[in-house]
């Protein structure tokens, strides 16, 4: 099914695809008001946008009615992890790498964060976020030594 997109449609889901990595923050002067509520009704309910929390961003329809390939969330290769370089998460990661490991005490040194922060980064952007898969053993000194699995 191919969707005609109106003008001012176009003109949003261009710049937002141009300007804002698919997020609706951009509308044209001469939309106000009435106009303006009309159009992103019309727009969610042809399936071009969605919201998601507080923001409003273009879907995969939108990309195919403005004849675009939509991203790919998933370009990332295998095992390959997206973070900051400089970031407290970097940091974690960065240790947990190590042929060592890290305990979660020198973890929560390096960072700063209390023990069930880091645990819970484990759990969320670590294994969920990242899909990393991390394996805890006890050392010699019968302290949990947490590590990243190597593929």
């Amino acid at each position: 099914m191919i969707i005609k997109l109106t003008a001012t449609q176009q003109t949003i889901l261009s710049h937002a695809h141009q300007h804002t990595a698919g997020r609706i923050e951009w509308f044209p002067e001469t939309l106000k008001g009435g106009a303006k509520a009309k159009t992103i009704e019309s727009m969610l309910k042809a399936g071009l946008i969605s919201q998601k929390k507080r923001t409003t961003v273009m879907t995969k329809v939108a990309y195919v009615a403005l004849g675009i390939e939509p991203p790919l969330k998933e370009l990332k290769e295998p095992g390959q992890i997206k973070t900051r370089e400089n970031s407290k998460q970097a940091q974690v990661i960065a240790l947990l790498k190590r042929p060592e490991g890290a305990t979660i005490t020198q973890l929560c040194e390096t960072t700063g964060w209390q023990q069930h922060t880091v645990r819970g980064a484990f759990a969320g952007s670590l294994k969920k976020k990242l899909g990393l898969t991390i394996i805890s053993n006890k050392d010699e000194n019968a302290a949990r030594v947490y590590r990243i699995a190597s593929d």
